[in-house]
């Protein structure tokens, strides 16, 4: 037996196997640093998730609003029914009554026509003497007269022809209307202006004596 071998076997100069109880604490702690990361890495990768959903959400709901302020910024404001542009039609209404009044006084007669035959006629009572002739009495005092109605009635035609006129076209300008002129105005409007061109028509028969010419001389005596 060789002296110098040890047969200890405990003998601290030889190596020991390792401990069963420190092993199984390293595998423990190297499990739960495993999971501890694993664990990290998700978290992490579930935030970035969060984030861009919450990012896309956020651009989806600019990107409505901002489709939606284009569009409301395209609208025109005139498109919109404002009743206090709109217009009422009254004035169209009352030029038409007007022209068929106007187109009435240009038929029959008016106090300013009388009025001024009147004017007429005492002004060729000044101008003629006992000694003028038939001739200058009868232009002078009657047909002074007669023009001068005629001129004041065909006035009046004229105006009622214009009055017809505009209350017709008056839909034509201005702001548009979504309701049509009523029919009663047009009708009225037209009525007017058919009146007008006849009593302009006979104005100018009379001043010019086409329709009833003066009497003369001979038939005077």
């Amino acid at each position: 037996m060789n002296p110098t071998t040890s047969a200890n076997p405990t003998d601290p100069t030889a190596p020991s196997a390792p401990d069963a109880e420190e092993i199984a604490t390293e595998k423990a702690a190297t499990e739960d640093t495993a999971t501890e990361d694993t664990a990290f890495d998700t978290g992490k990768a579930d935030g970035k998730a969060d984030s861009k959903g919450a990012d896309g959400a956020d651009d989806g709901a600019d990107e409505g609003a901002g489709e939606a302020l284009a569009e409301t910024e395209d609208l025109d404001p005139d498109d919109f029914d404002d009743p206090a542009k709109e217009p009422s039609g009254l004035g169209a209404a009352a030029s038409a009554v007007a022209a068929a009044a106007l187109g009435v006084v240009a038929l029959t007669g008016s106090w300013t026509g009388k009025f001024a035959a009147e004017r007429e006629t005492l002004i060729g009572q000044i101008k003629t003497s006992s000694n003028s002739t038939a001739a200058q009495q009868i232009s002078e005092i009657y047909g002074d007269a007669w023009h001068s109605t005629a001129l004041v009635n065909g006035l009046f035609a004229l105006l009622a022809l214009l009055a017809g006129v505009f209350a017709l076209v008056r839909p034509a300008f201005g702001a548009p209307s979504a309701h049509p002129q009523p029919g009663w105005v047009r009708a009225v409007a037209t009525a007017g202006i058919a009146l007008g061109v006849l009593g302009l028509v006979i104005s100018i028969g009379m001043y010019f004596d086409l329709i009833v010419p003066l009497p003369t001389a001979g038939a005077a005596q």
